[in-house]
């Protein structure tokens, strides 16, 4: 296909990985952080990792937007689902994600209704065809979803759409970094940006890293050579004693973002207090809430919800590997009691997570399964 093949090709990819191989320092261990789960399933699909020189080491952050979700906004929103007269929709993955009892698939075979969308659009216009019933939206995802989310709820006001309400776990991408630097337990030497996000919020939001952590950050798209080349330059800036916020995805994502998206977004969006994250806790002004001038298509606001914050099994170490504290395969309970088929944790779930890609995939311990 053309603009993909592109940026596959095997014989560019082995003289990027070389470029890298000329430009670590020997002795010296690097640690880079992806931040985004789309980054960990293109490097262990295409198997990037084994071309990379083992002192550069390759960890995972919290961007996957299904696995930050705590379990007890899991049990918010089954108990939702479970109201007479509901219609609860949501993406795919979020129907498998383990609350403290059961998933939205059970609350489904138990007899709610509970329906996959592929869009918010989706779950309006099942409200419009659905007037008698009251049609909620588990709305998830960082910056990169949020506009849809916006966008569709302007539409519902516009459109006197009355039976239709958002329940709203929108996060965002700048918070949880800042924890994580702030974390005794992680050393990085730089962070291949998320694409994704950057498409909506652009790249400043990220100069906070080097200016305040001596970072180097570098956004990258999702293609092998894209990643591989998002290495090679953080290895440049570090070589070069550098330290900034570079956009090798320059194909997407521009420097000051969609402006318009943005616009949307602080309009029908304000941030909360305070909001939880799997594995990191309670993060100030990180979740996204409905403005007062959208509150009445708030399903909190129409429907009473537990609100109870529930802890993580304690055989799942999710919150670790959101951390990039272990690998998937250290948590004891990785591919035997923990698989996609039957998941214990959220990471296992999406298919951004981490756990998931190293499954998928093959990565069962640290080198790679040879099947």
């Amino acid at each position: 296909m053309r603009f993909v093949d592109e940026y596959r090709d095997a014989e560019l990819g082995r003289v990027v990985a070389g470029e890298i191989l000329a430009a670590v320092e020997p002795g010296r261990h690097y640690k880079f952080m992806e931040v985004c789960g789309g980054h960990t399933h293109s490097i262990y699909k295409y198997g990037i990792d084994d071309l990379l020189p083992a002192n550069v080491e390759l960890v995972h952050g919290p961007g996957c937007p299904v696995c930050v979700i705590p379990m007890g906004r899991v049990d918010d929103g089954i108990a939702l689902a479970h109201h007479d007269g509901v219609i609860f929709t949501c993406f795919g993955d979020m129907m498998r994600v383990p609350g403290s009892d059961s998933s939205l698939l059970d609350a489904k075979a138990a007899g709610a209704d509970v329906r996959m969308v592929y869009s918010p659009l989706d779950a309006l216009r099942i409200a419009k065809q659905n007037p008698h019933r009251q049609v909620v939206f588990f709305a998830i995802g960082f910056e990169t979803t949020a506009p849809s989310t916006a966008l569709t709820l302007k539409r519902a006001r516009a459109e006197r759409v009355t039976n239709f309400s958002c329940m709203c776990s929108h996060v965002t991408i700048v918070p949880p970094l800042r924890a994580l630097l702030e974390s005794p337990d992680l050393r990085l030497d730089g962070f291949i940006g998320p694409g994704h996000v950057s498409t909506i919020v652009g790249a400043r939001p990220f100069e906070f890293i080097p200016a305040d952590y001596g970072k180097p950050v570098v956004i990258a798209g999702f293609e092998p050579l894209d990643i591989l080349q998002a290495i090679s330059m953080i290895l440049r800036q570090l070589e070069a004693g550098r330290c900034e916020v570079e956009n090798q995805y320059t194909r997407v994502v521009p420097y000051e973002g969609n402006l318009r998206a943005l616009e949307v977004m602080a309009e029908v969006f304000e941030l909360r207090p305070h909001f939880e994250w799997r594995g990191l806790g309670f993060i100030s002004h990180s979740g996204l809430k409905l403005s007062d001038a959208y509150a009445d298509l708030d399903a909190e606001q129409r429907f009473p919800v537990p609100g109870l914050r529930v802890a993580d099994p304690k055989a799942c170490q999710c919150g670790e590997v959101l951390k990039g504290v272990i690998k998937p395969w250290e948590c004891k309970v990785f591919g035997t009691a923990c698989t996609p088929e039957r998941p214990i944790g959220t990471c296992m779930v999406s298919s951004e997570g981490a756990c998931a890609a190293y499954y998928n995939f093959g990565r069962f311990a640290r080198e790679r399964e040879v099947v």
